[in-house]
């Protein structure tokens, strides 16, 4: 036996020695597994070679890696296919039949307002009641800890499966990966995980801050501000950054990163006071002022197109005739116009959202991630690239 443990690859002996553990009780479902550099000290191996032995632990579900943290015992033995949404669907049968037979869907996501969020919640609200079920919403404000404690209280509550827009943040919370290890039928919206098999609705925001960008290069702006709140791991920051770097590419203009404001923080849930708003539009009245060949900004989101508006009220400049100003989502504003914005498909986000969870409840196999389009909505906060000398 030793010769032939001898003559295999020291990658698939790792494996084998891990599996071992695992079978034996020495990593429970959920326990952090060695990772490749502590396995490659352990075997006397590259971080190469440990690595293939923990990817080849997570294609048979004995583990499922999460970037940044590490790799966690799933059940053993489960993986995400046809037999696993078989386990999910009786799961959620044995919820069902609690009491009248009614689901109840949980929602937990940051928070909600005109801009962003009430049509999600207007999409699924619609959707539940279409399907003679029952929604019910907690809203974590972005607050990491309030998230991991809202979805702990729906378990308890004994939903059926979730909805879930996470905090942003460096990670995804510990509950989550639960979810995920459990196969507890669950649906993301707004953000997708890396590395994690964990069905997603979400905007196109790469293809979404594209289009924009490109509408402002056709008016003639080549020296564009992006504004954005940290994006922290966030991914649909992360895609419209992409997607504003990526059309700039495309028509061979340079993305200056100098006038970029990655660090709004008045429009997080957790940071939303007054105190904070105003230093944030001090920031961009200095950057304004600092970088004057500035033409157009383009805002990650509505809240922060607000802060940039007005910034540039109180240096005395006229949007769009001096800046033109886009971002993502812009709600119905009382005698005043629309600004130019890529519009996010909310109900139908919504919508899909809460039907893919229950197409998991049945089963169903669904698809990782569905992308939907974001329409580019032309209102009057753009105009043709104008020289500002001030």
């Amino acid at each position: 036996m030793a010769n032939e443990s001898a003559s295999k690859p020291m990658y698939e002996q790792i494996f084998e020695a891990l599996r071992e553990r695992i079978k034996e009780g020495q990593y429970a479902v959920g326990d952090r597994v060695p990772s490749e550099k502590e396995l490659g000290d352990e075997f006397g191996v590259s971080r190469i070679t440990s690595k293939k032995a923990l990817e080849m632990l997570a294609l048979d579900g004995y583990i499922v890696r999460q970037p940044g943290r590490g790799s966690f015992v799933a059940e053993q033995g489960t993986v995400q296919t046809a037999a696993g949404h078989a386990s999910i669907a009786q799961m959620g049968q044995a919820r069902s039949g609690r009491n009248t037979g009614k689901r109840l869907i949980g929602l937990v996501m940051t928070d909600f307002g005109d801009a962003y969020g009430s049509g999600l919640v207007y999409g699924m609200e619609q959707a539940s009641r279409e399907q003679g079920s029952y929604l019910i919403l907690r809203r974590s404000f972005g607050i990491a800890a309030n998230e991991e404690e809202e979805i702990k209280g729906m378990l308890e509550l004994g939903v059926d499966g979730m909805i879930i827009l996470p905090a942003q943040g460096e990670y995804f919370n510990a509950e989550i990966l639960k979810l995920v290890i459990g196969q507890f039928p669950f649906v993301l919206v707004d953000r997708h995980l890396k590395g994690l098999p964990a069905a997603s609705i979400c905007t196109d925001n790469m293809t979404g801050a594209a289009k924009g960008t490109n509408h402002l290069f056709d008016l003639g702006h080549r020296h564009i501000a992006f504004l954005t709140p940290p994006p922290r791991d966030t991914t649909a920051i992360e895609d419209r950054i992409e997607g504003f770097v990526k059309a700039h590419t495309e028509r061979g203009i340079v993305a200056d990163r100098d006038t970029w404001i990655q660090d709004i923080m008045s429009t997080l849930p957790s940071a939303h006071i007054e105190v904070n708003r105003r230093k944030d539009i001090d920031k961009i009245k200095a950057h304004l002022t600092k970088h004057p060949h500035i033409t157009a900004l383009f805002a990650t989101e509505y809240n922060v197109a607000l802060l940039a508006e007005k910034a540039a009220q109180e240096l005395g400049l006229a949007i769009p005739e001096d800046l033109s100003l886009i971002c993502f989502d812009s709600p119905y504003r009382s005698g005043l116009q629309p600004l130019t914005h890529l519009r996010q498909n909310q109900e139908e986000i919504g919508r899909l959202a809460f039907e893919h969870v229950t197409r998991l409840l049945d089963g169903e196999p669904l698809p990782s991630r569905v992308l939907l389009d974001a329409e580019l909505v032309i209102g009057e906060s753009t105009g043709k690239a104008k020289i500002r000398t001030t």
